[in-house]
């Protein structure tokens, strides 16, 4: 039998309800879609537990706490906020989405992209899944109008396709990604790709492709933890209507 750990971030309160209660739902959403890939496409019986980011702290801090540090144990951190203490496959990685501006740096830099630290952002994501055998592109996810809300497909032309998936493909070489579902965060200064930041998890945008893409990128994200095969991504026909 697996033991899955998912890690969260801690649920606070804030001065917005409102806000409050969409971000809640939409952790929930997300926690909800990844138990299902798991529950439906596991290779084996799997427990799944989740933990918020300060229970874990406190329970790696614990030298008795031996379920922690099992390394049979598949780790599925849905935050950046991971202990630095963690180890796991995608330790080195999340340190290194977790600093930003660096990594804006090195793109801008070494690739010639403008970054979102210094143009007006825009509101796109292009979900990449790297599987052990290359990396797949899935179709460009759209913020809407409300807090947390998403769209996919966004159809873009070839001449803004290709230079998109240069940059991922350069920036998951770099960072040398294992196997998971990466989410890059950009926008578009004129005809210019802004690039933003590099999310190593299936965050709220992929929540756009439940319904919408096979396998959307929940169980994708599942499938590169557990080396299971990816064959293609396509959108269900309904979705283009």
């Amino acid at each position: 039998m697996s033991r899955v750990v998912i890690v969260v971030d801690d649920y606070t309160c804030g001065d917005d309800e409102i806000v409050e209660a969409s971000q809640r739902a939409v952790g929930e959403q997300i926690v909800s879609a990844l138990k299902d890939a798991i529950a439906l496409h596991s290779p084996a019986l799997a427990t799944v537990d989740v933990v918020e980011t300060s229970q874990l702290k406190k329970a790696l801090a614990n030298p008795r706490q031996d379920e922690v540090i099992d390394k049979d144990i598949i780790w599925c951190p849905l935050t950046l906020n991971v202990p630095n203490t963690l180890e796991f496959i995608g330790q080195n990685i999340f340190q290194a989405c977790k600093q930003e501006r660096e990594l804006r740096q090195w793109v801008e830099q070494q690739l010639g992209y403008t970054t979102g630290e210094s143009q007006p952002l825009g509101t796109l994501v292009l979900p990449v899944v790297c599987t052990a055998k290359g990396l797949l592109y899935a179709e460009v996810i759209s913020h809407g109008e409300r807090v947390n809300e998403y769209h996919q497909p966004v159809d873009l032309p070839d001449k803004q396709r290709q230079p998109l998936y240069h940059l991922a493909y350069e920036l998951l070489q770099f960072l040398s990604a294992p196997p998971a579902v990466y989410l890059l965060e950009f926008g578009y200064n004129e005809q210019d790709i802004v690039f933003d930041k590099l999310l190593p998890f299936p965050a709220a945008p992929a929540i756009a492709s439940l319904g919408v893409q096979k396998p959307d990128l929940f169980t994708c994200h599942w499938y590169c933890l557990t080396h299971q095969p990816i064959i293609d991504l396509t959108i269900i026909p309904k979705a283009f209507s």
